[in-house]
């Protein structure tokens, strides 16, 4: 019973982490489609100005997703305590910087003010393919969310079952041993066999008496 909630755990805990390694591949294959724009049109050149940080951005974003869900299929294979630790911890303070930012954008108006002028423009037009889709996105965000919150439980839940069938299978172990060491605590001397032999040498002495 044990192997099989591990195993549906591990297969829920995969399935969590394909969606942040989906959307960490698309928005890697965004990020080259932005890069490919911004070196071919020679109107977003700006030496002067700050450099594309938007697109490196965006770029940097979606390999930690993908890193990130790389190591969670390491942790759900191997299911490994430490490894599962490292990958909680991981999500938890992906999860804080998140809540973090988006509460910043929810209560302060003026964060776009915040930001380095982008010399690609990619960053509104970013904004304004989000600004159109905004239900689409919103989904994307919830599902997003949703997904690492399932990692983090699915993870500890994991890690918690594999501690004890740990425990467990010592105590199993235990159990195997011990037929074995009760004929040392109730160890009774029993008398020797009497042989053939004995029995003739008293039968001799009663004779000769």
């Amino acid at each position: 019973m044990g192997r099989i909630a591990k195993t549906c755990l591990r297969s829920l805990l995969k399935l969590a982490n394909s969606v942040m390694g989906i959307i960490g591949i698309a928005m890697v294959l965004y990020s080259c489609w932005m890069i490919r724009v911004w070196q071919r049109d020679s109107s977003y050149v700006d030496y002067s100005s700050t450099g594309p940080w938007f697109i490196y951005s965006f770029l940097g974003i979606g390999v930690t997703l993908g890193a990130i869900a790389c190591l969670g299929h390491i942790a759900a294979d191997s299911a490994n305590g430490c490894c599962l630790s490292f990958y909680v911890v991981i999500i938890s303070l992906l999860l804080l910087l998140e809540i973090a930012m988006t509460a910043d954008m929810l209560l302060n108006s003026d964060w776009e003010k915040d930001l380095p002028e982008d010399p690609t423009g990619r960053l509104h037009d970013f904004e304004d393919f989000v600004k159109s889709n905004f239900d689409i996105f919103q989904w994307i965000g919830l599902m997003f969310t949703l997904a690492q919150g399932l990692s983090i439980l699915l993870a500890v839940a994991l890690r918690t079952l594999g501690t004890n069938q740990g425990s467990y299978y010592n105590y199993d172990t235990d159990e195997d041993y011990a037929p074995e060491r009760l004929p040392l605590v109730n160890n009774k001397v029993q008398p020797p066999p009497q042989t053939s032999e004995g029995s003739s040498v008293k039968c001799c002495s009663h004779v000769s008496i």
